[in-house]
């Protein structure tokens, strides 16, 4: 059961990192601030009631001496005085009087305890009489003439007595833990940022594009971290420009003879089968070199720009017409879509590329929008591709067993489309046709609204 309370709590935190240091924090400080609270008022209680208790008693010892000292004729105006000036009122006790009693706390019955400690076992108090509210307390005076003896009630105002200590302390305390939770909101904040710039670079690196350098200031493990992630951005770098170096040295080197060899096959009189298939496997062999070369610079340093993809659709549906391959068009809404164009066309183009050598038939092309983000798909009949594999295709050298009997290719037609869309910021995905075949579906950014 407590495991089961933890684990929905977790749900139920913030999920960043800034927040939950920060949860974090604040929690000890508020422990901190109570604990520190719960010991300062432990010990601070008593001798802040005996202060008190001593205050009231000398107050009320000299009323009553003053009281018993002063002339009958001047008492009157001596009451009014302390009244007026003090806020002190004497008022002779009564069997019927209506009292209201003191609440029942720590502090109040410290201080009643040594208040009748030092005035007598007798003395009464309450927190209002006939009505008037305040700190009352009972005493009685001795004295030869009946006037002036008897018991009395005293009054203080009762912010005089009772103080209000713990709420100030708490606003204090409130004012203290707000000042250091802003101060480490900032701190955690200030160790968040260069941590959210390196999440953001790294999904930057994951698109294929070049993230700017991380700054490395600040404490020696972020800049650490840092300097490791420029160093393995630039030593990527170096190895996609490498790479692509390679590539186009080996399409430079191998093109030029496989021209010469599909025209020296042209012409060396054999049988016209043997050449149809022997210029077919050379228009393959340079089919792959291309698609290694589209692989390796899926951008060509393009930027991004409106897309019309209904209007990108008709092209391509144009282009496939004139080459005998008729696509079925179907425009469900408009749909603007903020990508690189000629990047898009070849991923579009691969897609149709592999309809119809899987499905034996051209595809159908659709545009729209779905969830608010313009979408193309190409669909297709053919044997489509299990749940299973999806994701696996999506990888560059990869082909379906049943494909490989039947078509010919270097697995990269898909592992193309998947690249150019992410880093497009896109999405790619591949789903099952009602029917038959398959959906794969092209979703990129909106263009923004200005």
């Amino acid at each position: 059961m407590a495991s089961a309370r933890g684990r929905s709590f977790l749900v139920g935190a913030p999920s960043t990192l800034l927040w939950r240091i920060f949860l974090v924090v604040t929690l000890l400080m508020l422990a901190s601030v109570a604990v520190w609270s719960a010991i300062f008022s432990h010990f601070d209680q008593a001798s802040r009631a005996a202060q008190t208790a001593q205050t009231v008693v000398s107050i009320i010892n000299l009323t009553r001496t003053a009281l018993l000292n002063a002339d009958p004729g001047l008492r009157k105006d001596l009451l009014l005085d302390l009244a007026t000036q003090e806020g002190i009122r004497i008022y002779p006790a009564e069997a019927d009087d209506r009292i209201t009693p003191l609440e029942d706390s720590t502090h109040v019955k410290m201080l009643t305890t040594e208040v009748r400690h030092q005035l007598g076992p007798e003395t009464r108090f309450a927190s209002s009489w006939e009505g008037l509210p305040g700190f009352w307390v009972s005493f009685h005076i001795q004295a030869d003439d009946i006037e002036n003896a008897g018991e009395f009630w005293f009054m203080l105002p009762a912010e005089r007595v009772i103080r209000p200590h713990a709420l100030e302390w708490m606003w204090w305390g409130t004012a203290a833990l707000t000042l250091a939770m802003l101060g480490a909101y900032m701190i955690v904040s200030r160790l968040n940022r260069p941590l959210k710039a390196l999440a953001t670079a790294a999904r930057t690196v994951g698109r294929g594009e070049v993230p700017p350098r991380l700054s490395e200031s600040g404490p020696a493990e972020l800049a650490e971290l840092a300097h490791a992630f420029n160093q393995m951005s630039h030593d990527l770098q170096e190895l996609d420009a490498d790479r692509a170096l390679i590539l186009a040295g080996v399409s430079h080197d191998l093109r030029t003879p496989l021209a010469r060899l599909r025209l020296g096959v042209e012409m060396c009189g054999a049988d016209p089968a043997d050449v149809d298939a022997m210029a077919s496997d050379i228009e393959d062999m340079d089919r792959i070199i291309g698609q290694f070369l589209e692989f390796s610079r899926i951008d060509g340093g393009e930027e991004a720009a409106p897309v019309d993809l209904a209007g990108l659709a008709d092209e391509l549906a144009a282009v496939y017409a004139r080459r005998g391959f008729p696509l079925t068009l179907r425009h469900a809404a408009p749909a603007i879509a903020l990508a690189r164009p000629q990047a898009l066309r070849r991923a579009v183009t691969n897609l149709i590329e592999n309809a119809l050598n899987y499905a034996g038939s051209p595809p159908e092309l659709e545009t729209g929008n779905a969830d608010g983000q313009p979408l193309i798909r190409v669909l297709d009949r053919g044997p489509g591709i299990p749940a299973a594999e999806i994701e696996r295709v999506k990888r560059p050298f990869t082909r379906l067993e049943s494909a490989r009997s039947n078509t010919k290719g270097s697995g990269l037609g898909l592992a193309i489309v998947d690249r150019i869309v992410r880093g497009q910021h896109g999405e790619f995905r591949l789903l099952p046709r009602e029917g038959g075949g398959l959906r794969a579906a092209i979703l990129l950014r909106a263009v923004p609204k200005t």
